[in-house]
């Protein structure tokens, strides 16, 4: 059941926030481009809402986790816990960062001027930076269970 458990968390992991870290990843450079024409902004439309709509479906990714590591009796475990707070720092950072900024970029593009375009694109690319370096570090932590003696 473990096996299968942890298979369900690492697919969901992948299908989920793979298509965000990479939609949000390419929303500045298109925010940039914007001007160029209804293509390109036709472009930041479908980048945010794959962000959006994978940000909803990466609810399954916790579950699937919790599920996991409750049959494997390592819900206490350091790496474990430090692991699901990375996770709600980068759950947060989409939510409540990336998205809204997304949101209001779309919003605004036709006030936007070039100068703000290129702010906008900036602090959303930091934001992005920060939200991988998260998954990363949490893809880290899964991997390497520091003190972890499942064996799994």
């Amino acid at each position: 059941m473990n096996k299968f458990l942890l298979s369900l968390h690492v697919l969901a992991a992948i299908i989920a926030v793979g298509p965000v870290a990479v939609a949000a990843s390419m929303f500045p450079r298109a925010l940039r481009r914007a001007q160029e024409g209804p293509e390109a902004v036709a472009s930041l439309h479908v980048l945010h809402r794959v962000c959006r709509v994978y940000a909803g479906v990466g609810i399954a990714v916790p579950v699937f986790g919790f599920a996991t590591a409750s049959n494997m009796r390592v819900l206490g475990s350091a790496w474990l816990v430090t692991a699901i707070g990375l996770t709600a720092v980068a759950a947060a950072v989409l939510a409540l960062w990336i998205l809204p900024a997304q949101q209001a970029a779309l919003g605004g593009l036709d006030a936007l001027e070039e100068s703000a375009v290129g702010k906008t694109a900036a602090r959303l690319g930091a934001a992005t930076g920060v939200f991988n370096l998260l998954w990363a570090s949490v893809t880290i932590l899964m991997i390497v269970r520091p003190g972890s003696t499942t064996g799994a």
